[in-house]
């Protein structure tokens, strides 16, 4: 009988977090702009990326920002986001563990 690896409650939680973050095309999209953009953006010009209100881009992006997606820095009024590319290892880690025989 094959034996089951236990994957840690911190880390399926972590997955969740991800996962549901990513669950949503715009926050997937807010992502790729970043992406995009260079690896880094202020808020104002991912608002501008899209056609729903301000209220609704801040939502996401602090959704991003809690699943560890993104995080931010202040220059003057500007808040200026940036991709955290390690916290992405996670999806990656997910499709191995899910992906084996």
């Amino acid at each position: 009988m094959r034996r089951v690896k236990r994957v840690p409650k911190s880390r399926l939680d972590a997955y969740a977090a991800v996962f549901t973050a990513l669950a949503h095309p715009a926050r997937r999209r807010v992502l790729m702009a970043v992406h995009f953009g260079g690896g880094a953006m202020a808020a104002g010009e991912i608002a501008a990326q899209f056609s729903h209100a301000w209220q609704t881009t801040t939502r996401h992006l602090q959704v991003l920002e809690a699943a560890g997606l993104l995080r931010h820095e202040r220059l003057g009024r500007r808040r200026i986001y940036r991709i955290e590319r390690k916290r992405l290892l996670l999806v990656k880690d997910w499709l191995a563990l899910v992906s084996r025989k």
